[in-house]
């Protein structure tokens, strides 16, 4: 890795911001969003603690003058648009609060950062947040339900991978979290889904489809279906022959029909 990637607690912290325009205005919108002060004057963000520091000014000798002088002080440094005098670099992030996902490039392009994110935004369900909360407040059920520390990660790896009861890709993981803990599988539960898909393109699948498609258990799919649309079906997804048969296997079943 050329970059260690963290996360800080800055929640009533303050967090120096230097300068003005829509570069410094992002960085201030940044830190409120996780609860951090926003300073604007150095010596003040020095007596107070600040840890980290923006520098946001368009004059580039002052953006190093500050850089070193700030650095000096103790903090940690990020100069817009100018890697070289960074500590540390902001990634793209996608936000399930309280899920966080960071997409970083160690600055080589903030724009493939973006688009990675964005893919990721229509993978990942937008009540994702709430199934962590729910294994948050169930970790006492958890320990009760799964007394053993190996027995519970392996309970909980089962339930959270691809369909798994809570795969974390599935909308309502929250909602069964309770059922989990008492002994329900809704992995097994034989549900089939069948799409008429009409481009041969996968960037053209739903949000929808991309998901089932992407968690299946089994995938059956008539022979005009293109090779590109099948790539995105887990690689350890069973692949059914067609036609369908009325003997489906259990689990997420997905039948895919190729009408252009």
């Amino acid at each position: 890795m050329r970059q260690l990637p963290l996360f800080h607690n800055i929640a009533g912290q303050p967090v120096l911001v230097l300068g003005e325009g829509a570069a410094a205005l992002a960085k201030r919108r940044l830190v409120e969003r996780a609860g951090g002060m926003v300073v604007d004057d150095v010596q003040r963000g020095v007596d107070e603690g600040a840890r980290l520091a923006f520098v946001a000014l368009d004059d580039a000798a002052a953006c190093e003058a500050e850089a070193i002088r700030l650095r000096c002080a103790g903090l940690l440094v990020n100069v817009v648009d100018r890697p070289e005098l960074c500590d540390f670099t902001t990634p793209s992030v996608l936000d399930r609060d309280p899920v966080l996902v960071a997409v970083g490039t160690g600055s080589a392009s903030a724009g493939l950062a973006k688009q990675l994110r964005l893919r990721l935004e229509a993978l990942l369900p937008a009540d994702l947040g709430a199934l962590a909360d729910a294994l948050h407040a169930a970790r006492a059920a958890q320990r009760l339900r799964f007394p053993g520390g190996a027995e519970r990660r392996a309970a909980l790896d089962a339930a959270l991978a691809e369909g798994g009861t809570l795969d974390p890709l599935r909308a309502g993981g929250a909602e069964r979290v309770a059922d989990w803990l008492a002994g329900a599988d809704h992995a097994g539960t034989g549900e089939v889904f069948e799409f008429v898909l009409t481009s041969p393109d996968p960037d053209d699948l739903t949000l929808r489809q991309a998901r089932l498609l992407g968690t299946a258990d089994a995938v059956l799919t008539d022979p005009a279906v293109p090779p590109e649309i099948l790539a995105r079906a887990r690689a350890d997804a069973e692949q059914l022959a067609w036609p369908p048969a009325d003997d489906l296997p259990g689990g997420i079943v997905v039948i895919l029909r190729f009408a252009p």
